[in-house]
């Protein structure tokens, strides 16, 4: 068929993680993976998260969409998925990245939108949320899109968070999964522990914790600056993937 990709569907030899530690030093270039997108997880990640936590035909959310690895892996499962992003690049690039032809009938959309505001989702219509926002503004991803969530400092970054949760936790049905991954960041030499705070908004937003997943990092692509640099720290090299229920 004319404009259609035909791809590996999946890894090779895989299994569903058993422990609180995650570590993929092979990436994962499976289907229109690829890790060009920068910041982007390995779609191991959301493979196990989906896989975990819902069945065929559940509904998966990710807000914080990118450049798709999540919906392309819901694709691959036969889950139904909604993919949001304040960036209208993030949302091309996915669309392009989901052009691959599958023998599932899974429902897949995409949206320009803001992970704030999810009106246009009905209340507890939600099987599972599978995202990975920003690290407040380690990296940006645009230039000058107001809603853009990378922009903002750590104090006001948590702020937004708390709006994400909030939302996160009205589409979601009883005793849904919530799970995001999250990194801490530092400033002037110190740890600023970015992941445990933005956990405890989420609780405090009616959330039930049920994992902390440690996910060691690879790759990252910071690491050759600092290796070459006289420094007094050490390199921050794990994430934190968060497993919340809703109540």
């Amino acid at each position: 068929m004319k404009g259609r990709i035909f791809i590996r569907e999946g890894p090779e030899n895989f299994k569903l993680e058993e422990s609180t530690i995650w570590s993929f030093p092979d990436r994962g270039k499976w289907a229109t993976h690829s890790g060009k997108y920068r910041g982007n997880w390995s779609p191991y990640i959301p493979r196990n998260l989906i896989l975990r936590y819902t069945k065929e035909d559940d509904w998966v959310l990710d807000q914080f969409l990118g450049s798709g690895t999540t919906l392309i892996e819901a694709k691959l499962l036969g889950r139904n998925a909604i993919g949001i992003d304040v960036n209208p690049d993030a949302i091309k690039l996915s669309d392009y990245n989901l052009k691959f032809s599958i023998q599932t009938n899974s429902k897949i959309f995409t949206r320009q939108g803001n992970a704030r505001d999810l009106s246009f989702i009905k209340n507890s219509s939600i099987d599972m949320i599978c995202t990975h926002p920003p690290y407040a503004d380690i990296i940006e991803y645009s230039d000058s899109i107001p809603e853009d969530m990378s922009h903002l400092q750590y104090e006001e970054f948590l702020l937004a968070m708390k709006d994400v949760a909030v939302e996160a936790n009205r589409v979601l049905k009883k005793n849904a999964i919530c799970a995001y991954m999250i990194g801490d960041v530092r400033e002037k030499g110190y740890v600023r522990p970015l992941g445990m705070d933005s956990m405890n908004v989420f609780l405090e937003s009616g959330f039930k914790l049920k994992e902390i997943i440690i996910k060691e990092q690879h790759n990252c692509r910071s690491t050759e600056y600092w290796q070459k640099k006289k420094k007094n720290f050490l390199m921050l090299a794990h994430e934190y993937i968060f497993v919340l229920e809703k109540q």
